[in-house]
């Protein structure tokens, strides 16, 4: 599975376009993976969003990760959850028979990214590697020094996510970041596309300078 742009969905209810258009003008940009994260609407109205986003996710061969929500997640038949520190546990998730898909955690420290490797996480993403408006409870950014330990500590993909965009993303690939999860520096622009295959660019040119 490749990580390297890994777009999450966000919640805003003052969104002209569809969801699944937005989702649709990513993956035309380069989006590898998306996350369908939701933390306002009803169990129905996820669900039917969630359906709708694995069908256009499914067209393009793209995987499907649903945040914190198992039940949507198998429902849907999505292809991974991503849970943080204070949701499911890893071997939770795992324990359940309809569920197979990977799941990714949310860590803050080399420790948790271990802890998370160990319970069986397919992936850890730091969070937030800077600090963002977008997540308002995810608290002060960890910093580059910080991914750069959870990189060398762990040996699945690390992802790093929270006020990244063009200016910075060269710098956190560069810092061991086997992709970048972003919210605002796609669907916040007006371009959904064009700002996706920007940020596709700078990820494989920062990848191809990396030692």
């Amino acid at each position: 599975m490749a990580y390297d742009l890994y777009i999450v969905t966000d919640d805003r209810p003052t969104r002209k376009t569809p969801l699944a258009d937005l989702v649709r003008q990513a993956i035309e940009g380069g989006a590898d993976i998306i996350q369908y994260r939701d933390k306002t609407s009803t169990c129905r109205v996820m669900l039917e969003t969630a359906l709708e986003l694995r069908k256009v996710t499914r067209d393009y061969g793209i995987p499907l990760v649903i945040n914190d929500r198992l039940d949507i997640a198998i429902a849907c038949r999505a292809d991974g959850l991503h849970v943080g520190q204070n949701d499911l546990p890893v071997p939770a998730v795992k324990s359940v028979s309809h569920f197979s898909g990977i799941v990714g955690v949310s860590v803050g420290s080399p420790e948790e990214a271990v802890r998370a490797e160990e319970e069986g996480a397919g992936y850890v993403a730091l969070s937030p590697l800077f600090s963002t408006p977008t997540k308002t409870d995810a608290g002060a950014g960890h910093g580059l020094s910080v991914l750069r330990e959870i990189r060398n500590a762990v040996s699945v993909p690390v992802i790093a996510i929270g006020g990244i965009g063009r200016e910075n993303v060269s710098d956190v690939i560069a810092h061991g970041a086997d992709g970048v999860a972003v919210i605002s520096a796609v669907f916040g622009k007006d371009d959904v596309r064009s700002a996706a295959q920007e940020l596709k660019s700078l990820i494989s040119a920062a990848k191809a300078h990396r030692p």
